[in-house]
């Protein structure tokens, strides 16, 4: 199964004997990749769709896996189930994600992993996760064509963050290299960018924009 670097990487991520609940499972790519990869894991691919999670059977089916992957059709965590022990939600906005968990917290206190990608707002991520009782043990980025994505492993645990360990993730900046300084000169441009067009009135947008600026120029010392 040849799938993108990002699902890949993902997939790489996932540890052996974990059975996974892929949300938002698409054609069920990264599921078949996991199975193949590790006998010993096992999937459920679940989509809030009925198209989509037709295609994944369609994928099981062809790659003779129905034993190994189980669809589920339902929105986010109401197709968890107890034997679950780890959950993958990939390429959804990170407010939609807090927003999968907040209907659900009482999942939370039973999984012991969980392996996201957003495609946004990954302070927040990061912080509602923190609080409810997990820490970050990895993160990577990835580059798919012109997109850089981070990939974060939460772990059940306890650990406390500085504003800058939640800002460029506590495991990147001790990895650092050329893709987190690709990455996160991007992000030094776009907030520089908004800065300029964010009108006065907005001060706390302003004030968070601005640190956020401070703390990019002391990490990556960008060339103005």
């Amino acid at each position: 199964m040849k799938i993108n670097e990002r699902l890949k990487k993902i997939g790489d991520l996932v540890e052996a004997n974990s059975f996974c609940l892929d949300i938002g499972c698409d054609h069920a790519f990264l599921d078949i990749y996991l199975v193949q990869k590790n006998k010993n894991i096992k999937a459920i691919a679940s989509d809030i769709a009925e198209g989509p999670l037709n295609h994944a059977r369609e994928n099981i089916k062809r790659y003779h896996l129905e034993d190994k992957i189980e669809c589920r059709l339902g929105n986010g965590l109401d197709t968890y189930s107890e034997d679950i022990d780890t959950i993958i939600i990939s390429g959804m906005g990170g407010r939609g994600m807090i927003g999968i968990f907040k209907q659900h917290l009482e999942v939370l206190k039973k999984v012991d992993t969980i392996i996201l990608s957003p495609n946004n707002y990954q302070i927040d991520v990061k912080k509602f996760l923190c609080k409810h009782h997990f820490y970050i043990e990895n993160e990577e980025l990835v580059k798919t064509g012109k997109f850089i994505y981070q990939i974060i492993v939460f772990k059940r645990g306890k650990k406390h963050y500085n504003k800058k360990q939640f800002f460029f993730g506590p495991v990147l900046l001790e990895k650092k290299g050329k893709l987190f300084l690709e990455y996160y000169k991007r992000e030094y441009v776009s907030r520089k960018i908004l800065l300029k067009v964010l009108p006065k009135n907005y001060r706390l947008k302003r004030f968070i924009t601005k640190r956020e600026i401070k703390l990019l120029e002391q990490e990556i010392k960008p060339v103005n």
